[in-house]
């Protein structure tokens, strides 16, 4: 079983790299866009040198694949290993297929689709546990000795590589590179958050025990009850809190306000629900 999910995840990843590829070789590398991480110092190491950019980024790929070998483990390596090496080829063999292949002209769609393909692909990988390696590793590694923010050094490589592409870039491309940057970066953090966003509830009512009873043979979720006191008359009572998928959420309400009409509900959007449940299965106890 182990070993059919770990395959798995490596197609996924394979999958990523090659989608990822796919944006900067149809659209970010035929429009001259300019753009972060490491293809974007392939694309300045390219202009001022000349060498091809999948040569180079396989280099770095390769380069910071050691760096975090040494200083974040094997752990690390271990899921980075197939990005590191799967994305220059991928890059190369549709870079090959295209040839003088242009899907449109339009440099505003380019940079749409280039941002949704990037942003994809990286959430892809880092849902299926891995890594895209390359310009990743320094944070990551700035982060273990510094303990600053990953994504504040992330974004602070991104603006010294897009300014190392202003330098030879129209005004232009600069402000579409911005706005790729910009995409990427709004698509990767929607992907990452799909699936994972819950709706909590805390239900204020007289008639606790039966919403409580309600909500888990009904609903099948699970229920926790906080002590609490009302602030005018200052009765004691219990508020139910629960957590739900979206789907299920009208059915709770329409559930508690059939047991009692009154009810006080809160609702509010979770982020993320780890546990029981939710990111693992369900385990039905035996009172």
């Amino acid at each position: 079983m182990k070993k059919n999910k770990l395959l798995f995840n490596i197609l996924i990843v394979i999958l990523g790299n090659f989608i990822y590829a796919a944006g900067v070789v149809f659209f970010i590398l035929p429009s001259g866009l300019i753009t972060g991480g490491t293809t974007g110092i392939a694309l300045s190491v390219n202009h001022f040198t000349g060498l091809p950019v999948v040569y180079f980024i396989f280099g770095f790929n390769a380069a910071m694949f050691v760096l975090g070998l040494f200083i974040l483990g094997k752990n690390f390596a271990l899921t980075t290993l197939v990005s590191t090496f799967c994305y220059p080829f991928a890059l190369e063999l549709l870079q090959k297929l295209a040839g003088e292949f242009r899907v449109i002209d339009d440099i505003f769609i380019c940079t749409l689709f280039g941002g949704i393909c990037i942003g994809a692909s990286i959430a892809i990988v880092i849902r299926a546990g891995a890594s895209t390696g390359g310009m990743d590793i320094p944070p990551l590694i700035i982060n273990k000795y510094t303990h600053i923010s990953v994504s504040v050094s992330l974004y602070v490589f991104d603006c010294i590589i897009l300014v190392l592409q202003a330098a030879f870039s129209d005004k232009e491309k600069i402000l579409y590179g911005i706005v790729l940057v910009l995409v990427y970066s709004i698509v990767l953090d929607r992907l990452l958050m799909l699936g994972t966003n819950k709706m909590q509830l805390q239900i204020v009512s007289g008639k606790a025990e039966e919403i409580k009873k309600a909500i888990i043979s009904e609903i099948d979720r699970g229920v926790t009850l906080l002590h609490g006191k009302t602030g005018y008359l200052e009765k004691e009572t219990d508020i139910l809190l629960s957590v739900v998928s979206n789907r299920e959420l009208y059915k709770v309400e329409k559930l508690v306000h059939q047991i009692d009409k009154d009810a006080f509900v809160m609702i509010s959007r979770v982020s993320e629900v780890r546990g029981r449940g939710f990111s693992e299965g369900k385990q039905y106890l035996k009172k």
